[in-house]
């Protein structure tokens, strides 16, 4: 981690603050603004800071992950080379040349790095100080509402029951006690089906290390949607063409050798406490509920220990240049389930599954449905909520202002398509946890449409407010066959109805998205965060007179929702402008409004 932030700091990627600053809200705060900086974002070391008052000893670094120029640093080289090398190894043939079997073995070749080599006591791990608790760790507390302060960038090590699987995942740890942790893992998650083994067979706990820092490529190859048996660091040693070295922890489990901090213990299979409520990427708050209980039984620190953390919240942050790795390099391998996907595209404000792109070579009627279905069948791709196809004359996905059009002219309401399936746990959308509605568009051919009369904004307002009391109204992409109309309305009734109730003027419009009055018509990227993580497909999707009604806003019991709907991540306003009147952060306005910092 030292040998990674000087890397920062020569390629000026680092900015040092050497001001005390409070783990709780404001060095999350400040991280979380920087991070909304896009390229010009910087990783940050915070070298002083306390907790009320309180000095810990081991600085802080947030945002490694700032931008692409850090991302391809980690992985030694360009993310676009290793997703090259992995589609070269998705496309050996038996070789049928002396040349051809050289290429051949020269490509298997670069694959004896991937297995870790493990050590027996290596020094290093023993040589680390011990920490007395989890209070001498400048663990952050991100957000006004979270339960507590949490780790969040902690690399999980579980092993199954019979030790022949290994697994590292990247968990949201709540701290519950001075030495006790919550292990908020999903139920999809490898490390809770080791938790199920461990629970079936009888046994009254099960041993977990918790690394942090260390190479920062670990934590990305945690997040990586590997499938399932594979352990994680195999990924590692194929990106840096250096076997990953793991030292035992007491309890059994492997850790590399060069962690910051390990944190070693078991978990309490019959011990499960609230966990929660947390802010997490989706923007939105997720509630309490009750998860493992994990004793700590030792905790280590290098003497020189880097805490390494991340804040998660409303998009663009740092998971967006991690996912921008993960979907660039996972491609050549989802494109061996799937041979005519193209490319795809994950947008940042689409919070990962919640939207995907899709470019797809189209070779007969349904294919775009076919290929639908294979990717919500496909690992991680399965959470995936809202996916939008064209083919392969379409813009490409990252041209938004070419694409958007593109796919409005071939909106044909006859080609989308809703259906069922698992959803992230953390989706506060769906009427069940873990599970609900998907929809997926369809637009790869031509379709003629009716002729719409667009009207002006005010024209249509007037129009549409002899049926409903409506707050704003704007209207996107006018000149397309398929124009959306935005509508904020303080809700009165079911959504459905008052979509129902605008049908007689349905010559005038095609889209319409409606929602909740605190929103900004003048923000479409906080629009679309805010209608992809809002819309249950199922539920929220209404097609009549081949006309479509979205229903974005907060969901209550007369919708028949019965769970609560959440608040979503604002910044502390006073944190904030206390850190500009010290000079910290600028009071960039601009920057404020467009990412919603205070809601």
């Amino acid at each position: 981690m030292r040998r990674f932030i000087e890397l920062l700091r020569q390629n000026e990627l680092l900015k040092i603050i050497d001001e005390p600053l409070d783990v709780e809200l404001e060095i999350p705060h400040i991280a979380y603004i920087e991070a909304k900086k896009f390229e010009e974002g910087k990783a940050l070391l915070f070298t002083q800071p306390i907790r009320d008052k309180k000095a810990y000893k081991y600085p802080v670094l947030m945002n490694t992950f700032c931008n692409k120029k850090a991302l391809n640093l980690a992985l030694t080289r360009d993310y676009e080379e290793v997703a090259n090398e992995i589609s070269q190894l998705t496309k050996l043939h038996i070789p049928t040349s002396l040349k051809a079997k050289f290429d051949f073995f020269t490509k298997l070749s670069k694959l004896r790095f991937a297995p870790p080599k493990r050590f027996k006591k290596e020094k290093a791990l023993y040589h680390y100080e011990i920490v007395s608790s989890l209070e001498d760790l400048p663990i952050l507390k991100t957000w006004s509402l979270d339960a507590a302060p949490f780790i969040t960038m902690g690399q999980v090590y579980t092993q199954s029951l019979d030790k022949s699987q290994n697994n590292l995942g990247m968990y949201r740890l709540q701290v519950s006690g001075k030495n006790e942790l919550l292990m908020h893992w999903q139920i999809h998650k490898d490390g809770a089906l080791f938790y199920n083994e461990y629970k079936k067979a009888g046994l009254s706990k099960m041993p977990v290390s918790i690394a942090i820092g260390g190479d920062p490529l670990y934590i990305w190859c945690g997040q990586a949607p590997l499938p399932k048996g594979i352990f994680e660091l195999l990924l590692y040693g194929f990106i840096k063409k250096q076997n990953a070295r793991l030292t035992p922890c007491e309890n059994g489990i492997f850790v590399p050798y060069d962690s910051d901090f390990v944190i070693e213990g078991y978990v309490d299979l019959e011990n499960f406490k609230l966990e929660g409520p947390f802010g997490d990427h989706t923007g939105f708050y997720t509630p309490p509920e009750l998860f493992p209980v994990m004793k700590v039984d030792k905790i280590y620190a290098k003497k020189d220990a880097v805490y390494q953390a991340t804040v998660v919240g409303k998009p663009p942050l740092e998971d967006r240049v991690m996912g921008l790795g993960t979907e660039r390099i996972f491609l050549p391998l989802l494109q061996t389930t799937t041979p005519d996907l193209i490319d795809y595209k994950m947008p940042e404000n689409g919070v990962f599954h919640n939207l995907i792109l899709a470019k797809i070579h189209t070779h007969y009627p349904a294919h775009a449905q076919q290929i639908m279905h294979a990717l919500w069948g496909v690992g991680q791709m399965s959470f995936v909520k809202h996916a939008l196809f064209v083919d392969k004359d379409a813009p490409n996905l990252e041209d938004y202002e070419s694409l958007i059009p593109y796919i409005l002219n071939r909106f044909d309401v006859n080609k989308i398509y809703i259906s069922q399936g698992i959803c992230d746990q953390l989706d506060h959308a769906s009427p069940n946890a873990c599970f609900g509605g998907k929809a997926a568009l369809d637009a790869t051919c031509h379709f003629k449409a009716e002729e719409l009369e667009i009207l002006s904004d005010e024209m249509l307002k007037s129009l549409f407010e002899k049926e409903l009391q409506i707050h704003a109204l704007k209207q996107f992409y006018t000149e397309c066959k398929s124009p959306i109309v935005c509508i904020l309305l303080d809700k009165k009734e079911k959504i459905e109805e008052s979509f129902t109730k605008l049908l007689k003027y349905k010559k005038h419009f095609r889209i319409c998205v409606f929602l909740d009055k605190e929103n900004h018509l003048e923000n479409p990227y906080m629009l679309v965060w805010r209608v992809v993580n809002n819309l249950d497909a199922q539920r929220d999707i209404f097609i009549q007179n081949e006309r479509v009604g979205l229903n974005a806003t907060a969901k209550n019991e007369f919708e028949d929702y019965q769970r609560k709907w959440p608040k979503q991540t604002d910044c502390s306003q006073k944190v904030v402008e206390n850190l500009i009147l010290r000079n910290i952060i600028e009071e960039d306005t601009k920057l404020f409004k467009q990412f919603e910092i205070f809601g």
